[in-house]
């Protein structure tokens, strides 16, 4: 079990950490999920040994893992760091980048192995190919499977799809996740994309402001986002006060509302006057007017700027919403 307790860590006299505490169970996937800037890799590169915390101790069991003043070489052989730079050798193959921290002595294992995780990130017929010669997406999939390589026990993955096209992102996440929960790897990854947690994290820790804004579920959390700045890391959001969308309601309360929890009528509802139409592929995201207040939602069809449409939201979402 990973354990964080006190944790703050600065870049000179710039606070970016501070008071983190956290556990991550053996085999759990944890999202660190944040605006740029937030913490969320040098939170990654503290819990590896890399940097040193000012304060706080971070445990892997009953292990310290101790900073650079106490290491003459940080890091722990245990936990592998998939960053954002790579970290390759151009010059040598997809193979043997994979295979560099492999025992040679057992050939036959070796070649297993390499051939197992060239099947993972889906580069079979590039193991002869140099890595100087690979695109930016294929040599971050290279650096994925190099830091599985050792089936270490914590995986720290930052930003891990960020140059890989969405053809082949989304079998890939599918392969990784499960992947690592097969073989019970304790997996943390720092993303801006929710596609990359929704389906396949078990919670989510949210950074803001130095500190942890939410650690909970991650279904729970997108269900009862606790603030918009919570609520937009999933997707489009609106603050809307609910007596706007329920003239009865006799509150000035105000809930959030996601893009696609509107359900568009033409007749009765909250009144929203159609201000810009952004094309999804699946559907159109609306931009509209309601009260002096910017609204959006999805629809299934374009609809012309300057027609009014109605909005209506069910009442199992607005008492959710109100039990926050």
């Amino acid at each position: 079990m990973l354990k964080i307790t006190g944790l703050s860590f600065a870049y000179d006299k710039d606070s970016v950490l501070d008071g983190i505490d956290f556990a991550v169970e053996k085999g759990e996937h944890l999202a660190i999920m944040g605006e740029s800037g937030c913490g969320k890799s040098t939170l990654l590169k503290l819990i590896y040994g890399s940097l040193q915390p000012s304060t706080g101790k971070i445990y892997w069991g009953k292990k310290e893992v101790k900073g650079p003043l106490f290491k003459l070489i940080p890091g722990e052989s245990f936990i592998k760091y998939m960053s954002q730079s790579f970290d390759l050798m151009g010059v040598t193959t997809v193979a043997e980048n994979i295979a560099e921290y492999l025992s040679v002595v057992y050939p036959k294992e070796l070649k297993e192995r390499t051939e197992e995780l060239l099947e993972v990130i889906e580069m079979k017929q590039f193991t002869k190919t140099k890595v100087k010669h690979l695109s930016i997406g294929q040599q971050q999939r290279v650096a994925l499977a190099r830091a599985l390589a050792q089936k270490p026990e914590l995986l720290r993955l930052d930003e891990p799809f960020s140059h890989i096209d969405n053809f082949r992102k989304n079998s890939l996440r599918r392969k990784l996740f499960n992947y690592l929960r097969e073989e019970k790897i304790t997996c943390l990854t720092a993303t801006h994309d929710h596609n990359d947690i929704l389906p396949f994290a078990d919670r989510v820790l949210v950074l803001r402001d130095k500190q942890i804004l939410a650690d909970e579920p991650v279904l729970e959390l997108y269900k009862k986002p606790r603030s918009l700045y919570v609520a937009s890391l999933f997707g489009e959001a609106n603050l809307v006060p609910i007596d706007i969308i329920k003239s009865y309601a006799d509150t000035k309360r105000k809930i959030i509302v996601y893009a696609h929890e509107f359900k568009v009528s033409q007749n009765s509802g909250l009144p929203v006057e159609v201000k810009k139409t952004y094309p999804m592929g699946s559907h159109f995201l609306i931009e509209g007017l309601a009260e002096e207040q910017n609204i959006y939602f999805h629809s299934e069809s374009n609809i012309e700027t300057g027609t009014e449409v109605f909005l209506n939201i069910s009442l199992e979402i607005i008492n959710q919403r109100l039990k926050l």
